[in-house]
């Protein structure tokens, strides 16, 4: 199955920053989530690539991820710095 979205979260302690997207970079969805709405939102979307910086919580989140049908991939904290603008 070919996966047609893009997902990068922002992981911080509390609430979850997603940013949804197109393989092509069309702007899907934006969205704040507190924790336990987080899990309950990617549960319900369709399979897609889920791209977060590769931290301390990052780890058991694509292991979470994975079990729902996404595609993980973490990135280093210095390659994460030029998406922030």
């Amino acid at each position: 199955m070919t996966k047609d979205t893009m997902i990068g979260v922002d992981l911080a302690k509390t609430v979850f920053q997603l940013h949804g997207a197109s393989m092509t970079g069309e702007l899907k969805f934006r969205k704040k989530l507190s924790r336990g709405s987080f899990a309950k939102f990617m549960a319900e979307q369709p399979p897609a690539v889920i791209v977060m910086e590769a931290c301390g919580s990052a780890h058991y989140w694509a292991r979470e991820m994975s079990r729902y049908g996404h595609e993980v991939k973490l990135i280093a904290p210095h390659y994460v710095k030029p998406f922030l603008k």
